[in-house]
């Protein structure tokens, strides 16, 4: 019996996708480092990392001894931090010009209600930066006037008022801007703007990359390897739905490794909802019925940043008859995590977000680095795992369609 018949893994490559991240790659490799050996220490196995070359893209090596099973990984990361970058520069003014350009493309949609509907919790996030940049901007309106009055009274001038106080309201605003890394109210309002955009169409130059990254895929499909996992987080588990669909589409040779999608506190229907998301609506149904891949999907009810235990397929409304896929299950914080580690990331949103990427006090099924380093397939490991009983699979996207009118 072969290693892929006995779904065994002694070389794996896995294409990682993040999410809308201004911050560069070797990030994930420092996470995926600390992470990795915290929880070889916890489960009593050994990791180590070393770097990936000759490689066009951003990714490292690792290898792990699990039950005297050893196994190489190698792992590769979609670039697209710049794009992100580029789409955070804007002005004090420009941000908020956004934020009501944002709250209007959700609103007249009706993705918004849609998206409330189904899970309140990402919505609340999604508000976040909306009160939190009005809360700021009265800030300023007051701190303005307290300016101009002193300026008023001081010299008698009410042109010279005015010119400090819209001064020193401006000035407000920026220094808010600028330390942004504290509250993040900018970070999630360009985070729902990117998506907003194209109202749920990907910009071409992100899909440039796609096309990039599914090439490479296609490659590793040829090569010997095991597996070849897709792994996507938050809003990069739609970039890697579309990825995976790309792939499938050009066909798996006969002896191609198993292909397996994971995907992680996904944020699917903040673009599936919107009415230009034909292309990723197409790939949600296209990969629904496949019989060649293996998807497994893992969120938690207490990550306010993801849509939790929603099944992206069902609830955007394309399941089509025969439908397999995903397999939704929770992440199952409560049980995993020690009673002080919950209590510690409890209000700490992003960390918590992160969870999946990192190591878990009493892990479950779910453990990142066994799945993406381990010695078995993701099908393997999960064959025979129900999807939670509490997942949502209420059809309630406004715009269902698949293809461009």
């Amino acid at each position: 019996m072969t290693s892929e018949q006995a779904g065994q893994v002694r070389r794996r490559r896995v294409f990682y996708v993040p999410g809308f991240d201004p911050f560069p790659p070797r990030r994930y490799r420092e996470l995926y480092r600390s992470e990795g050996m915290k929880q070889a220490d916890i489960s009593g196995y050994t990791l180590s990392l070393a770097p990936l070359s000759g490689e066009a893209g951003y990714g490292w090596c690792v290898d792990t001894r699990i039950n005297d099973a050893q196994t190489h990984a190698q792992v590769t990361v979609l670039v697209w931090a710049d794009l992100v970058q580029e789409s955070m520069r804007s002005s004090v003014l420009a941000a908020y010009w956004l934020m009501l350009r944002t709250l209007w493309v959700f609103g007249r949609t009706g993705a918004l209600v849609a998206m409330i509907r189904l899970r309140p919790g990402p919505m609340l996030s999604g508000l976040y930066p909306v009160s939190m940049l009005v809360v700021q901007a009265l800030l300023a309106v007051l701190l303005g006037w307290g300016a101009g009055w002193l300026v008023a009274w001081l010299t008698g001038s009410g042109v010279l008022a005015f010119l400090a106080g819209l001064a020193v309201g401006y000035a407000f605003l920026s220094v808010a801007q600028r330390f942004d890394s504290r509250l993040y109210a900018y970070y999630l309002l360009y985070d729902f703007a990117h998506t907003a955009r194209h109202y749920g169409a990907n910009p071409p130059e992100l899909e440039d990359r796609i096309a990039a990254f599914t090439a490479s895929v296609r490659t590793a499909l040829t090569e010997d390897w095991d597996e070849v996992l897709i792994v996507g987080h938050s809003s990069g588990a739609a970039l890697s739905v579309s990825v995976t669909a790309d792939v499938l589409r050009a066909g798996l040779a006969p002896d191609a490794p198993p292909l397996a999608l994971l995907t992680l506190g996904q944020a699917i229907p903040m673009q599936s909802f919107l009415p230009k998301a034909h292309r990723l609506r197409a790939d949600l149904r296209y990969l629904a019925t496949r019989d060649d891949l293996f998807w497994l999907d893992v969120s938690a009810p207490g990550d306010g940043a993801c849509f939790g235990l929603s099944d992206a397929v069902a609830v955007t409304g394309v399941a089509p008859p025969g439908k397999r896929w995903p397999l939704v299950i929770s992440a199952a914080f409560s049980k995993s995590l020690k009673p002080e580690t919950l209590a510690r990331l409890r209000w700490r949103f992003f960390q918590l977000h992160v969870q999946y990427l990192s190591a878990f006090d009493n892990p479950l099924d779910y453990d990142y680095f066994q799945i993406t380093a381990g010695p078995r397939t993701l099908g393997t490991r999960f064959a025979a795992r129900k999807p939670s009983p509490s997942r949502d699979v209420r059809p309630l996207s406004p715009h269902t369609s698949v293809s461009a009118p």
